[in-house]
């Protein structure tokens, strides 16, 4: 891939992070926006090995903060989003807060779709948008609703901004199950049992890790014939 600018919001932990790493190490120009400074300066720390990434503190559940980031970013060849607030939502319907549902649709279908309105503009001809969704889509289970419901949506969305934005690529990375921080929010204490067990399942024969994501993503964002797609790297999560 030739040297380009990508801004990665979410970038500061997990598949976002490990992106920014494989982009830097290439030479690529990254900016990593998230909400938290504090993870923030932890990202910038951890990458100081293979590069000087810059870091935005923004919330892309806010209009305004995404039109500060972008003004901050100036041009940019790709966007990439693989942030979520799923805090509360992974509930059974009837202990099912409103508001940690509203959570999920705002950080991870709302701040996306602000993402393209905004970043559109920024973006090079040749350039990308990349969201993130998720096997919940295609193989729900109990107390997956909403985060269900927000992958399905992402993909949508996709097939409409691609058609919209055109020449502006836009596509979505399914992730099935990988071994990322986000996990000690669903299962908590579980989290690795539940992990192993899911790994015996697959047809890969692991679960899967942030750089299977992020080469992914990279895929995407390189290949100039790929729009409106989404792009599984579930283990065969979908097959079982």
């Amino acid at each position: 891939m030739n040297k380009e600018k990508v801004l990665v919001v979410g970038g500061s932990s997990g598949m976002g992070l490990s992106l920014a790493r494989s982009l830097l190490v290439d030479g690529n120009a990254v900016v990593i926006a998230g909400r938290s400074p504090d993870r923030l300066d932890r990202a910038r720390a951890a990458l100081a090995d293979v590069g000087d990434v810059r870091t935005v503190a923004a919330d892309i559940t806010r209009e305004d903060d995404i039109v500060r980031l972008f003004g901050e970013c100036g041009h940019l060849d790709h966007i990439v989003s693989t942030a979520a607030d799923i805090e509360g939502a992974y509930e059974l319907l009837p202990d099912l807060e409103l508001a940690a549902a509203r959570n999920v649709f705002d950080s991870k279908f709302f701040g996306p779709l602000l993402l393209a309105k905004h970043g559109a503009s920024r973006l090079a001809a040749h350039g990308s948008i990349t969201f993130t969704s998720g096997i919940a889509a295609y193989r729900p289970a109990p107390r997956g609703s909403v985060v269900a419901g927000v992958n399905g949506a992402l993909a949508s969305l996709a097939y409409a901004l691609a058609v919209e934005l055109a020449p502006i690529r836009v596509n979505v990375v399914s992730p099935g199950w990988v071994d990322t921080p986000i996990w000690q929010h669903v299962a908590g204490a579980e989290a690795s049992a539940r992990l192993d067990a899911m790994a015996q399942k697959l047809p890969a024969g692991r679960i899967g890790r942030p750089d299977d994501i992020a080469d992914g993503i990279r895929f995407l964002m390189r290949n100039g014939y790929a729009t409106g797609s989404v792009l599984h790297l579930d283990g065969g999560h979908r097959l079982v």
